[in-house]
């Protein structure tokens, strides 16, 4: 008995409240609305992105197996490659704020220890207008900033460098390679960006789902 007019009392503090300060009611709604657009425009980002990963990895392929056909298998096969210990021409960093950021940095000169271009994929994913930019052309690889040139340096002399950078690590397979090979390996670089980009926009919908989850409450207010 005493708990039925003990929970009589919280319902009627509760529509008390309501009946004060509607707007408050108001407004948690259009937040709980605003995190599940959120979760939902992620979660189609990531679908997005996934679809363009299997689609770019099999263009990848096709253009390696052209290659090794009109090359020759002796000119394009795993036998050719270096298996000695080299820096790593490509890295990633992983930042841990509120959830976890990847930053891709590739392309670093095996001359220069701090030198190489570095690319901060999927930053401001958190930002429905950079989502919504998921259908831009991956057909090329963007070129970031290069660390290793002068502040000052010229986009030209920036593109440059990564593209020595490119033919460096082709010259194991002859001085002149057939364009199907360059397009696989930009295929390829394509491919290891897009994996970033998946990574950190799963970080995000996993964060934008665990509000949403947070927000699922039945009516005698239990989480679900």
């Amino acid at each position: 008995m005493m708990a039925e007019e003990i929970e009589s009392s919280d319902h009627q503090n509760q529509n008390y409240e309501t009946k004060k300060n509607p707007k408050s009611i108001t407004k948690s709604k259009e937040d709980k609305d605003e995190e599940l657009l959120t979760f939902m425009d992620s979660l189609d980002s990531y679908l997005s992105l996934i679809h363009s990963l299997s689609s770019t990895l099999r263009q990848g392929w096709f253009d390696l197996a052209s290659a090794r056909y009109s090359m020759g298998a002796s000119r394009v096969n795993s036998t050719l490659l270096d298996l000695k210990e080299h820096p790593a021409a490509t890295y990633l960093e992983v930042g841990i704020d509120e959830e976890p950021h990847f930053t891709l940095c590739k392309w670093a000169s095996t001359n220069a220890e701090d030198s190489g271009e570095s690319t901060d994929e999927g930053s401001g994913l958190k930002h429905s207008s950079s989502i919504r930019q998921r259908h831009k052309d991956r057909s090329q690889p963007a070129v970031a900033e290069d660390s290793s040139l002068p502040i000052d340096g010229s986009l030209d002399a920036k593109v440059d460098q990564v593209q020595k950078e490119r033919v460096k690590s082709l010259a194991v397979f002859g001085t002149l390679v057939s364009p199907k090979l360059r397009s696989a390996q930009s295929s390829f670089e394509t491919s290891v960006e897009t994996l970033v980009e998946i990574a950190n926009m799963r970080a995000s919908m996993l964060s934008s789902f665990d509000k949403v989850r947070e927000n699922m409450v039945n009516v005698d207010g239990v989480k679900i």
